[in-house]
């Protein structure tokens, strides 16, 4: 590893163990990149010059800002977190906020000054965003004010968070009047590039949230492997759709892409079906990125919407049905993009594009990633049998102190566990999860998280919490529950336990199905068998 920038040793000093790691490819030309590198000067201060400068970079409901205005609230935003909040390179900064410009000059601005951004998804409660402050021991936040009820009860139960500074807001201590009186030019830090700049966060089967760790370099290496090899971006390209800034998905489709194509991008907060294909067509949007529920969904809505700008579309963060991809086909004559990337290895490594599209299949390894499909003793397979996928490339899981490491890592290869098949074209085939993960609309969604809120309940005695296929949503949260005697176990029942997981763990991970029955499949030793629960449906 090169001499780090950072004066503050934690994220290295709580990497797994170098023998640990997967194998890391940079075989591409593309992928040579010097030992002193801060992402930020080449995403934006290098494409900031001449006439680029004053090119749109991101487009809102609330205006435009120019690739030369963006840089001067990134710049801005950077003296305040290392003059006015006193922060040192490696520390690590929360950032909370939904698609909008405020939150994307955050996000460039932490790194920029050499310290670590810790996003985090806008409908998390205080209980979930503490174990994740606690985990990654941050202790600055910046939050834009519509979420500041749920950061500040967070802040009561980390002692280490020590400062929030929240944006968006017209407060005398908001952010924008703190940037205000700061000068518009900023030396970025002179980081390796391999000093840690992301944790993001994703939860496991238990439930317990596992910080993913990514190096400028792996910033880069995403932008210049799947935008470049199978998007084929460029910078009269506009990029738009709905996975947040804190999903890796949307940090890449709609933020990273797009500054290193010399771009712009869509930012917006809520976004429905209609509201995503009306946006599409008024802001001539060239490239859409969201998962398959809302492609299904906006497919028979299409006709009433001028979407000729429209020339891709990006499907992830889900398994893509066939009949969503002939739906949107038929609606757009486009055809998808499909493709599985996943936070440990923080974006698109299989994926198709153009003729290379194979209906049902999600794809081959992109330029820079390997793959292929091991049995259970970590042995290859051969074509036509399912196993565990395996990936390998420029970037790859290094957990944040945490011994799922080798779960994940296989003599230098990321488990992403999923099963799949290769044919013998070397197309990769989905099959399903090998894990308890419920992937539900795009959102990833641990079974025991949902059953220890449903626990927290004074009527529920036992529950356990499965993932079942829905058409419409890939999978739909499903639980069952064993009723402490005397209760009813009717609508009212289900809608009040449904209402209460609602209020202690994000809402879009509340079960959507509730099955009362007498008691749980269990092991001899106690243990819950989930795979009964997904037989007996």
């Amino acid at each position: 590893m090169s001499a780090s920038a950072y004066l503050d040793t934690f994220a290295r000093d709580n990497l797994p163990p170098r023998a640990h790691w997967p194998q890391l490819l940079f075989e591409l030309p593309e992928l040579q990149y010097p030992d002193r590198l801060n992402c930020v000067v080449e995403l934006l201060d290098r494409m900031a010059v001449g006439a680029q400068a004053q090119r749109p970079a991101i487009h809102s409901h609330q205006g435009v800002w120019t690739y030369a205005q963006l840089l001067a609230k990134v710049n801005q935003i950077a003296q305040v977190l290392r003059d006015d909040m006193q922060l040192v390179p490696g520390n690590r900064v929360l950032l909370r906020g939904a698609n909008n410009r405020m939150m994307a000059a955050c996000w460039l601005a932490v790194l920029k000054a050499g310290l670590i951004a810790v996003p985090t998804m806008p409908l998390l409660r205080a209980k979930e965003l503490t174990v994740i402050l606690d985990k990654a021991q941050v202790s600055a936040a910046l939050c834009a004010e519509d979420l500041r009820v749920e950061m500040d009860a967070a802040r009561s139960g980390a002692p280490q968070l020590a400062q929030v500074v929240y944006f968006n807001g017209d407060a005398p201590t908001a952010l924008e009047q703190l940037m205000a009186a700061k000068p518009t030019e900023f030396k970025a830090c002179d980081t390796a590039a391999d000093d840690i700049a992301l944790i993001a966060f994703t939860s496991g089967t238990t439930g317990k949230p596992k910080g993913t760790m990514h190096t400028h370099r792996d910033v880069l290496a995403i932008c210049d492997c799947f935008p470049r090899s199978i998007l084929r971006s460029h910078a009269d390209d506009i990029f738009i759709g709905t996975p947040p800034l804190a999903f890796t998905f949307g940090l890449g489709g709609l933020l990273l892409f797009p500054l290193r194509a010399g771009a712009a991008t869509v930012l917006l907060e809520k976004m429905t079906p209609e509201a995503l294909l009306k946006n599409i067509q008024d802001f001539q949007a060239t490239i859409c990125f969201t998962a398959p529920t809302f492609y299904r969904q906006m497919a028979p809505l299409a006709a009433k919407y001028d979407l000729l700008s429209l020339k891709k579309t990006v499907s992830a963060g889900e398994a893509l049905p066939r009949a969503t991809r002939e739906l949107w086909r038929q609606a757009t004559g486009l055809a998808m993009i499909d493709g599985i990337g996943s936070t440990e290895l923080l974006h698109i490594f299989i994926s198709a594009a153009g003729d290379d599209i194979r209906p049902g299949a999600t794809g081959k390894p992109i330029p820079g990633y390997q793959a292929c499909i091991l049995d259970d003793q970590g042995q290859p397979v051969p074509a036509g049998v399912v196993g565990r996928l395996a990936v390998k490339g420029p970037t790859g899981c290094r957990y944040l102190n945490d011994p799922r490491q080798a779960d994940y890592v296989h003599e230098g290869w990321n488990l992403t566990g999923d099963a799949y098949e290769m044919d013998a074209d070397g197309y990769f085939w989905y099959r399903a999860r090998t894990d308890d993960m419920i992937i539900s609309a795009g959102y990833n969604i641990a079974g025991p998280e949902v059953e220890d809120a449903l626990l927290q309940h004074p009527d529920v005695a036992e529950c356990g919490v499965v993932g079942l296929p829905d058409e419409e949503r890939g999978q739909i949260v499903t639980a069952y529950v064993v009723l402490k005697p005397g209760v009813e176990g009717d609508a009212a029942t289900i809608k009040q336990l449904q209402e209460f997981v609602k209020q202690s763990i994000a809402p879009y991970k509340y079960p959507r199905a509730i099955n009362f029955c007498s008691a749980l499949p269990r092991t001899e030793t106690g243990k819950l068998q989930r795979f009964k629960l997904r037989q007996a449906a």
